[in-house]
């Protein structure tokens, strides 16, 4: 009996070590296998996601940085524009202070004279009288300027603002005593449109007066104390508005510092080319210059800036210097008549019938 349980009990053993231990050994060797199988995929595609994850970072931090480098910059250009801003020159900005009162008044002046006046320089002198209250207006700006903004402008902004307010004072004038009245005979004399009447009937245009920087001005005070000495311009004389049709043509914009030199040359030689300004006639051997150029006119105020002993030396000194500057405005036909023939100098009858 206890033979047959031994024996069992070693078939038993046998059995199981015999089934058992291939399913054992089968399942360790499979198993670490399919492990391999399994977890080599999930493995690697996670390495490459981890890879191209910490790789895709750099490049992104990257990108980012290179964008706000600009951003960056530029706020800080902005920040330094800002400090530059509020480090400027106070003396600086003194000086541009009194531009926005120039253009601003210039452009006023512009309304009129681009609007009441033509290309050739004639007014029209019946619509200008319905705007009469505006343009007292707009004188009475010149007396609001200050001195001391005045002071701090160039010499050529000095100029143009005398010339506007010359001109502009002349337009109120004849617009004030528009349409012209006269006398009788004055008038079988003088015609009906003649300014001599209002200038006899006012005891004369250039002694009327306006105010400019609180200050009493007439326009033969702005010719002697302005255009005859201080300026020593002679150019000016052929941009002041005498109102009349032997006058420069009235310029349809007003003068402006910045360009002053080119208006002033413009009209000179658009003067000269007229038959107002200057006529030669070469088989009669005689020039004919506008009575402005005389020289109980405007024409001795020429010397000193056009003066010369080394040609036109058959002339007295006024004419010699105003030929010398007409040489600089016209063809070179005529220059070289004028530098090198004799002739004699005749002025141009003036017509004082107004620019309308």
């Amino acid at each position: 009996m206890a033979k047959n349980i031994n024996l069992l009990i070693i078939s038993t053993i046998v059995m199981f070590f015999i089934i058992g231990r291939p399913k054992n050994a089968q399942a360790e060797t499979v198993k670490p296998s399919k492990a391999k199988q399994q977890n080599a995929e999930p493995k690697k595609i996670e390495i490459s996601q981890t890879k191209n994850t910490e790789q895709a970072k750099p490049e992104t931090e990257k990108v980012e940085l290179q964008q706000a480098k600009p951003n960056q910059a530029e706020l800080e250009k902005i920040e330094s524009n800002k400090n530059d801003s509020e480090k400027s020159d106070p003396n600086q900005t003194e000086k541009q202070s009194p531009k926005p009162l120039t253009v601003t008044f210039r452009e006023k002046c512009a309304d009129f004279l681009n609007n009441f006046v033509d290309d050739e320089g004639m007014v029209k002198y019946r619509e200008l009288k319905l705007k009469r209250l505006k343009l007292n207006a707009l004188l009475s700006e010149f007396a609001r300027l200050k001195p001391a903004e005045y002071k701090k402008w160039t010499k050529e902004d000095k100029i143009a603002f005398w010339l506007n307010t010359y001109n502009i004072k002349m337009l109120e004038i004849i617009t004030d005593n528009y349409p012209i009245k006269g006398s009788k005979w004055l008038l079988i004399l003088w015609g009906p449109n003649n300014i001599r009447h209002i200038d006899r009937d006012i005891d004369g245009i250039k002694e009327q007066k306006l105010i400019v920087m609180d200050e009493e001005f007439t326009l033969a005070d702005i010719e002697r104390r302005l255009f005859y000495k201080h300026f020593n311009e002679p150019r000016i004389f052929l941009a002041l508005s005498q109102a009349s049709l032997s006058s420069p043509r009235l310029c349809n914009e007003p003068y402006t510092g910045h360009k002053l030199d080119k208006q002033l040359d413009e009209q000179a030689k658009r003067f000269l080319a007229s038959s107002r300004g200057l006529v030669i006639d070469r088989e009669k051997k005689r020039v004919y210059i506008s009575a402005i150029f005389d020289p109980s006119w405007y024409g001795k105020y020429f010397i000193d800036k056009y003066g010369t002993d080394k040609k036109f030396k058959e002339h007295p000194p006024s004419v010699r210097a105003v030929l010398n500057f007409i040489t600089n405005y016209v063809p070179e036909r005529d220059i070289s008549f004028l530098q090198t023939q004799y002739y004699s100098v005749k002025y141009i009858n003036y017509n004082w019938n107004i620019n309308e």
